[in-house]
């Protein structure tokens, strides 16, 4: 129990930040089409906005900057992707070739950004300190605190997701869209500003993850990009657009991430877990819960 533990513990951590950096581009390209490789840059955004956060109250680490840097961090990358929606995006969709090149683009444009306001090397957001302490389960094991944290923001996010998307008028909207874009609009549906809605919520949530990712430790201007790779991964083998399977791919891949780890290293790790989502995507093509589809109907 005593080796058992601490792998389920950080495999339920990785899962966590995994489902916070996917569900938003999950949502995005299951209704839009467009495959955004700047998504990295407002996971990024999020992790500057506990250090702004931080300066802006000059606190050493206070929940008060805590919570303004959540604030923040999904108002801005909520701003900052309607712009990209409105200015690029929108002429990109059901296009994603086209899009990679064009959000790849964005993504080096924003990176750019970052390192001439806050400089090239890495900063540290200062955390309440209690987040720097862990839960002492025995004598060889301590579960952080900051991870405990991360999984509790993760399991209100997916919560709060789940009753937009299915419990209110707006959400319903957004799921017409996904599902029949054409009876959407035939209907009376804006679908231009569905889209923008979408793509600016998929953003402000990427930037939440980011201040989850801050708690782990300095973060730069690349830092989205480090897990960016992962997040294509859940999403392609969760299925497009659904919120069920993003969820399980994020559970599978971080949970098999650490015990496969402990046996060979991470670069094979990486490579074996590549290796089974091959394997499944050869039986499940569309993944493993894919958003239902009524364009055929």
């Amino acid at each position: 129990m005593e080796e058992f533990l601490p792998f389920l513990f950080n495999g339920l951590s990785i899962s966590s930040i995994l489902l916070l950096t996917a569900i938003g581009l999950s949502i995005v390209f299951g209704m839009m089409g467009v495959i955004n490789f700047a998504h990295g840059e407002f996971i990024m955004i999020g992790c500057y906005s506990s250090y702004i956060a931080s300066l802006v109250l000059g606190s050493k680490g206070t929940w008060t900057a805590l919570v303004l840097a959540f604030v923040l961090a999904f108002a801005l990358a909520f701003a900052i992707g309607y712009i990209v929606e409105r200015l690029v995006i929108r002429k990109l969709y059901a296009r994603p070739l086209d899009s990679i090149l064009a959000t790849w683009g964005i993504s080096l444009i924003l990176q750019q950004v970052a390192r001439n306001i806050f400089g090239s090397n890495n900063v540290e957001a200062p955390m309440p300190k209690i987040l720097n302490e862990g839960l002492k389960v025995s004598e060889g094991i301590t579960l952080p605190f900051n991870r405990l944290f991360i999984i509790i923001i993760t399991i209100l996010v997916i919560l709060l997701v789940y009753i937009f998307m299915y419990k209110t008028p707006k959400g319903r909207i957004l799921q017409a869209v996904m599902q029949n874009r054409a009876m959407a609009s035939c209907i009376g549906i804006n679908t231009k500003k569905a889209d923008a809605f979408t793509f600016s919520l998929g953003c402000g949530l990427a930037g939440i993850a980011g201040i989850c990712i801050s708690m782990l430790g300095s973060v730069g201007p690349s830092t989205g990009q480090n897990y960016i790779i992962d997040t294509f991964l859940v999403v392609i083998l969760g299925g497009i657009g659904g919120l069920r399977g993003t969820i399980l791919a994020a559970l599978l891949i971080g949970l098999c991430n650490p015990f496969i780890e402990y046996f060979t290293t991470s670069s094979m790790s990486k490579v074996i877990i590549l290796s089974l989502v091959l394997v499944v995507l050869q039986f499940k093509p569309q993944g493993l819960s894919p958003m239902k589809d009524r364009t055929i109907d």
